[in-house]
């Protein structure tokens, strides 16, 4: 086994690494002056089984083509099998024609992906479970529900617990966490009056008394989160806290968040943490390195992934 990992986020790659006792390969990737990227694989691949760990989070660009060049780095070296890692798929969000002459950039991403010459993918909670037949390759969709599950358990009394789903689209990810921990469950029905921007509705569920936990799979700007805050308190919530899968946190996420009724904000390692991230007490990350080191040794030596989640 080859563990290769992208500049994208290192720490991720090296927790993994140290997680599966497999130690990165040498490899350098780097820029031109004019900023062209130029990879080399500095040991022997031939006739490997590789595994490339990349994130392609911001600057997304860059990240995608340090990918798709590695990929063929590998692919010339002679590697037998590349695994594609990606912690956090960027361009998930764009997985449907919202528009008239609109594009569907992640099925374009998971082509350029393909075409590179990877030979499966394997990726963390997808913003959409149907993303995996973009891809004509085989595909593994890792659901955080064993790192997110524990900490609350810790942190948390179940019975006083309801689950809150942002928005109907993710319905299914805080049932599904509601099933986990047998909690109730509580749904935010919002209007989005322009990309970016979100205006909460109404509440639907109880939740007077009871301690909220909003599941969503990214927080960006996290507006969204922070006007379901407010709202929950607004219907009697005696406290809100938010578990995201993915930290994108742009602009001045962080800030809005320190501002908001969100007690804290949990989230994962899947993006590299900003310097705001890591300062503010409002926001906490948890790893998934052990999570997808263990999905990378099933893959390898060709054993079930879906018996991780029973």
């Amino acid at each position: 086994m080859k563990i290769i990992a992208g500049n994208s986020n290192r720490l991720l790659a090296e927790s993994i690494s140290a997680y599966l006792g497999v130690p990165l390969t040498k490899a350098s990737i780097r820029r031109f002056s004019d900023m062209e990227v130029f990879v080399e694989i500095m040991e022997n691949v031939r006739g490997q089984d590789v595994f490339i760990i990349q994130s392609t989070s911001y600057p997304a660009n860059d990240n995608l083509m340090e990918l798709l060049i590695t990929i063929d780095a590998l692919k010339r070296g002679s590697a037998k099998r590349i695994t594609t890692v990606l912690p956090y798929f960027g361009y998930a969000r764009q997985d449907r024609k919202t528009g008239g002459r609109t594009p569907i950039s992640a099925k374009l991403v998971a082509n350029l992906i393909t075409a590179a010459g990877t030979d499966r993918v394997l990726t963390l909670e997808l913003h959409a479970g149907q993303i995996q037949g973009f891809f004509d390759i085989p595909t593994d969709n890792l659901i955080v529900g064993p790192v997110f599950t524990p900490h609350m358990e810790e942190n948390f009394t179940p019975s006083e617990l309801v689950m809150v789903s942002p928005d109907v689209g993710g319905v299914v990810r805080a049932r599904a966490m509601a099933k986990r921990l047998d909690t109730d469950l509580a749904i935010i029905d919002k209007r989005r009056e322009a990309a970016g921007v979100s205006e909460v509705m109404n509440v639907i569920g109880e939740v007077e008394g009871k301690t909220c936990i909003l599941i969503d799979d990214i927080v960006d700007s996290a507006g969204t989160l922070c006007n379901a805050a407010v709202a929950l308190k607004e219907k009697g919530a005696k406290a809100v806290y938010a578990y995201v899968v993915h930290g994108v946190l742009s602009g001045g996420a962080v800030a809005r968040i320190s501002a908001s009724p969100l007690e804290k904000l949990i989230i994962t390692d899947s993006i590299a943490a900003t310097e705001s991230v890591r300062l503010s007490p409002h926001v906490q990350q948890l790893s998934v390195a052990s999570l997808m080191g263990e999905a990378i040794k099933r893959i390898y030596e060709e054993r079930s992934i879906s018996a991780l989640f029973k």
